[in-house]
């Protein structure tokens, strides 16, 4: 999963804020990249995956598309959201993100996000519900907060549960370092994840803390 959500009288609000000046501003990208291994918010999803996507973005409004291979078949996420960004360096998005599979290998989650930023901080909430295949859906809620250096370092520490739990606590730190060199844009990131979040086991089957080295390397145009 990647990460997303909406509210539709934000996306109504952007529409009716678009002019003709921020039509002529419009911008599509798109992106491909391969991480040694996909982890989404402390927990692993695939070895070795590869992934692309496309972006569109107008005076403030947000909306795109990315795809993973995750094994059995694709994860595909939708999102699209609103955004403003001061002088000042104080940053806002209110959006919507969904997680659809082609396969069996999960369920759809489909969230909420609110993302804030000042300077070097950044902060994000997430509130998403899981359909849980043939039972009940169930409710989550995602937080975490970001420092990003001028230089490329990076700490994150991410939680699940803070406020809904039916789908599951835990939590994570990542620490990372990304850079651009010949316009691909590569990365390292050292992941801690909670023995809840882990995708290993003691010698008596029990979870356990885990820990990973995850290499990336992408490009956008």
């Amino acid at each position: 999963m990647k990460s997303l959500s909406k509210v539709c009288a934000v996306a109504a609000l952007a529409g009716s804020a678009m002019t003709t000046a921020s039509v002529v501003n419009a911008e599509m990208s798109y992106n491909v990249g391969y991480a040694s291994e996909y982890y989404f918010r402390g927990i692993l999803q695939k070895s070795s995956s590869a992934s692309a996507g496309a972006d569109f973005e107008s005076g403030g409004f947000y909306a795109g598309t990315w795809a993973a291979d995750v094994g059995d078949g694709l994860e595909i996420d939708g999102y699209f959201g609103y955004g403003i960004e001061t002088d000042a360096g104080l940053s806002a998005s209110l959006g919507f993100t969904g997680y659809y599979y082609t396969g069996e290998f999960d369920d759809t989650y489909e969230e909420i996000n609110l993302n804030l930023g000042y300077g070097l901080v950044a902060f994000e909430y997430s509130l998403g519900q899981y359909d849980n295949f043939d039972g009940p859906s169930l409710d989550y809620d995602f937080t975490a907060i970001t420092l990003s250096l001028e230089n490329g370092l990076y700490g994150k520490i991410g939680a699940f549960g803070l406020i809904e739990d039916e789908a599951g606590e835990g939590e994570y730190l990542e620490l990372g370092y990304g850079t651009t060199v010949a316009d691909i844009d590569l990365g390292v990131a050292l992941i801690f994840s909670s023995d809840e979040l882990s995708d290993q086991a003691s010698s008596g089957g029990n979870a356990t803390e885990s820990e990973a080295v995850v290499f990336t390397i992408g490009k956008s145009f």
